[in-house]
């Protein structure tokens, strides 16, 4: 298969899967209606000064991320290659009187879709993860950010990837670290959000890239590494043997503080 057809089995997975998201008690969008952020406090406390300031939100699903960053004072558009998340992402926008501009686009065609640079380009949480093409994606990170400007990602870590997801005690190996030469592919009837529902579009096909990858990649395309943070907790309970703290972080259960669930990444553009 081509890159191209990966992206649009893909696609058409999120499309069906986005009214099932809007309607889920994991994305409780009736709390992000009464003002609660949808973001979490590792980005808020990282990627902060954004008042005032251009955003642009890569790979924004419905907008949830992105509508609270405009409620943090940013002036936001998010770009999603699902026709059915932005129409999502406007109503929403449109309901709460936020001021939003979606543009619909698989991430490599963007620079043909939007115009101009950001202050600000950001990404978070399960993105790398359905890219074909992790150089070509930092290219257009660099592409849409001005000289002097800001890329920050927030993600779950490459290891937490590796791990099994059926193991019901403790953390086991189960998939490649390192990159390989075709994606996983993915045929799951539910969905991370519900479990028994069964899905048309249920075939997935996903990358792994280590962190070493993501960090040159950037690197490649002109930008200035501030900082790699990696932390022993995770922000969504994805694996079975993690527990929630009261502090809301997602860790093992046993072993706590022995692996990275997340990494985030500040960079600049040089002026």
């Amino acid at each position: 298969m081509s890159d191209r057809e990966y992206m649009d089995t893909n696609r058409a997975h999120w499309d069906e899967v986005t009214p099932i998201h809007v309607d889920s008690d994991f994305y409780a969008v009736d709390e992000f209606k009464a003002g609660k952020t949808k973001l979490k406090r590792v980005e808020l406390e990282e990627l902060t000064g954004v008042a005032g300031k251009t955003l642009l939100h890569l790979q924004c699903h419905f907008g949830l991320d992105t509508l609270s960053w405009a409620r943090e004072g940013a002036i936001v558009t998010g770009a999603d290659f699902s026709e059915p998340a932005i129409a999502q992402a406007r109503a929403l926008a449109d309901e709460c009187g936020i001021d939003a501009r979606f543009v619909v686009s698989n991430i490599y065609d963007l620079p043909k879709n939007l115009d101009g640079q950001f202050d600000i380009i950001f990404t978070s949480y399960g993105v790398l993860t359905w890219l074909p093409d992790l150089e070509r994606w930092a290219q257009v990170v660099a592409h849409f950010l001005r000289p002097g400007g800001t890329f920050y990602i927030v993600e779950f870590h490459p290891m937490q990837h590796t791990l099994d997801y059926e193991s019901v005690d403790e953390p086991r190996l189960r998939y490649p670290y390192f990159r390989q030469d075709a994606p996983l592919r993915w045929d799951d009837a539910g969905d991370y959000t519900q479990r028994d529902v069964t899905l048309e579009q249920s075939v997935t096909f996903e990358f792994q890239y280590p962190l070493g990858d993501v960090v040159t990649a950037l690197i490649d395309a002109g930008l200035r590494i501030d900082f790699l943070h990696e932390f022993p907790f995770s922000t969504y309970q994805l694996l079975p043997y993690t527990e929630v703290k009261e502090d809301g972080t997602v860790r093992l259960k046993h072993g706590d503080g022995t692996l990275p669930l997340l990494f985030s990444i500040k960079a600049t553009k040089p002026a």
